[in-house]
């Protein structure tokens, strides 16, 4: 009984980790490293006949070259809304329209940009760290509870937070790697 429970504890953790870290990744895909990527614009919300839709479920994407983002509309009314979409984000480039598809011309990224953007990644990285952190805490808690009403002993416990921290350090590492590979490809000339 008492591995059982300690095994769904650790198991609940690690996939709650596991998905914090690609949830770091996915984030990481929408910083700009200049060079154009659907990742960068496919999330965002499009008003559609009054209802806000991911841009990917209204639009095919394509990249003719390494600065330049070719957005296609299934539905060709849908042209405005998503370059009004598009001006509107934080991205800071300006779409252009020629009443078929959408075009976005990624200039090369100054150095002063560079580094506002290795901030954000660090930033978003610290966010990936503490939600690990309170995953973790999550984790004790719950072996806290079991030990209190019997179901745990005090050695099992302290067994699994070892295993629980071996964890944590291990997917806290995953999100630093992820940070290094990201800094080096926005740092990139």
């Amino acid at each position: 009984m008492d591995d059982e429970l300690a095994a769904i504890v650790i198991e609940d953790a690690r996939d709650k980790m596991d998905k914090a870290v690609d949830h770091v990744r996915s984030e990481f895909t929408n910083v700009r490293t200049g060079r154009a990527s659907p990742g960068l614009i496919e999330h965002l919300g499009v008003d559609y006949f009054g209802t806000q839709t991911p841009l990917r479920q209204l639009a095919g994407f394509s990249v003719p070259d390494a600065m330049m983002l070719v957005v296609s509309p299934y539905d060709k009314s849908s042209l405005g809304a998503i370059e009004k979409a598009i001006q509107s984000s934080e991205l800071g480039i300006n779409p252009t329209n020629d009443g078929n598809v959408i075009r976005l011309a990624f200039p090369p990224l100054t150095e002063e940009r560079r580094k506002d953007l290795v901030k954000v990644v660090r930033h978003k990285a610290e966010e990936g760290r503490v939600a690990l952190r309170n995953l973790r805490r999550a984790a004790r808690h719950e072996l806290d509870s079991f030990q209190k009403d019997g179901s745990l002993s005090s050695d099992e416990v302290e067994r699994v937070e070892k295993d629980l921290e071996k964890i944590t350090h291990e997917h806290v590492a995953a999100v630093d790697a992820l940070l290094a590979r990201k800094e080096q490809e926005l740092l990139e000339v």
